[in-house]
């Protein structure tokens, strides 16, 4: 992500939310877990109930886009936007006026998906979508763990990706065209989709959110959630999982601002509330070398403790039975033949 579009991002993030879509799930947010969330399919984009097993709804365009790449605080959100192929210029574009989300206001994002969400709508009517929030918490585990087991993070939205575009096929709906806008090689990207979606036609581009509409609605969905999920977090942080409002002047604005590493907001505030041991809560990405290096230089500056883990510096030495049994307990005979007790010899038959 450039300089430019994590201004943009940090200028627009949203203050007190105008609208909260049924993809905020608190008490996951709360706790730091990722989840999904995947609207009802509209009875128009599935086959008449009377239909043969074969049958299919209309052919559906599909758009993805996430939110929230960048930041050192809050979820990563990958969302997807679809509906039927001859609609998506005219309802998107010209109807409701989509567009990047980074170039809409907080106010007009939250109208559109507020629309979205509101039955009788012609967007509720036609149009489905799903967003996968990937928690602080877990982009950071996942990217720390060792070696060759690090899941970085383009893995992580690749999978994100995936698991919701199979799951709007699993729920029955006819995708045929599918449109990513991704920050990395389009060309590797793509090839890695047609892999898992070889039905579909797939077109992963740079600025695909501005350039196809469904991916402008995906990149709205994923907005606004990242944004209102960012606001419960801050509402809830500290609390036991329990969000409190008004309690203090502060909580109308906050403190930590876009959530990122160049918002000065954000690192005043992470260097502000940085437990001795603990760092952080849920909402930081500990992964991240600003929360890493404010981490490992706290001791020296004495706001944190250090802690030391114990290295096993014999690590393939032990015996299976070493776990059963003292160090100095003498054992008879082969080792594993006694595990179960001294061996029967046939006169005990």
């Amino acid at each position: 992500m450039d300089d430019t579009q994590q201004a943009e991002d940090m200028a627009l993030e949203t203050p007190p939310p105008f609208f909260i879509p049924p993809s905020i799930h608190e008490t996951a947010l709360l706790a730091g877990d990722s989840y999904s969330h995947f609207s009802p399919v509209p009875p128009s984009l599935l086959p008449p109930p009377d239909s043969p097993p074969s049958a299919t709804g209309p052919p559906c365009a599909l758009g993805v886009d996430e939110a929230g790449r960048g930041p050192v605080l809050g979820p990563m959100v990958y969302g997807v936007f679809y509906l039927p192929l001859p609609l998506s210029d005219p309802l998107l574009r010209t109807t409701h006026h989509f567009d990047d989300s980074k170039v809409l206001t907080p106010a007009v994002r939250a109208s559109l998906m507020q629309t979205l969400c509101t039955p009788a709508t012609d967007l509720h009517a036609a149009c489905g979508w799903a967003v996968n929030a990937l928690s602080a918490r877990d982009i950071g585990a996942g990217m720390l763990r060792p070696g060759l087991a690090a899941y970085n993070l383009n893995a992580q939205a690749m999978d994100a990706t995936v698991e919701l575009i199979r799951g709007v096929y699993a729920r029955g709906v006819n995708v045929q065209e599918i449109y990513v806008d991704t920050v990395g090689q389009p060309v590797a990207y793509q090839a890695k989709l047609e892999r898992v979606f070889p039905t579909a036609k797939i077109t992963v581009a740079k600025k695909a959110d501005s350039l196809y509409p469904c991916v402008s609605a995906a990149s709205v969905c994923a907005k606004v959630t990242r944004d209102v999920a960012l606001e419960t977090l801050w509402k809830g942080r500290g609390r036991g999982g329990e969000a409190v409002e008004g309690e203090e002047a502060e909580e109308e604005s906050m403190a930590w601002g876009s959530g990122y590493p160049s918002d000065g907001r954000c690192v005043t505030w992470l260097k502000g509330n940085m437990h001795p041991v603990w760092g952080w809560g849920p909402e930081c990405r500990f992964s991240w070398g600003t929360a890493k290096d404010m981490l490992e230089a706290a001791p020296a500056k004495g706001g944190g403790v250090k802690v030391e883990w114990p290295v096993d510096e014999d690590p393939d030495t032990h015996r299976l039975t070493d776990f059963f049994v003292g160090k100095d307990e003498e054992m008879d005979g082969d080792e594993l033949g006694t595990w179960f007790g001294t061996p029967a010899g046939l006169e005990a038959f």
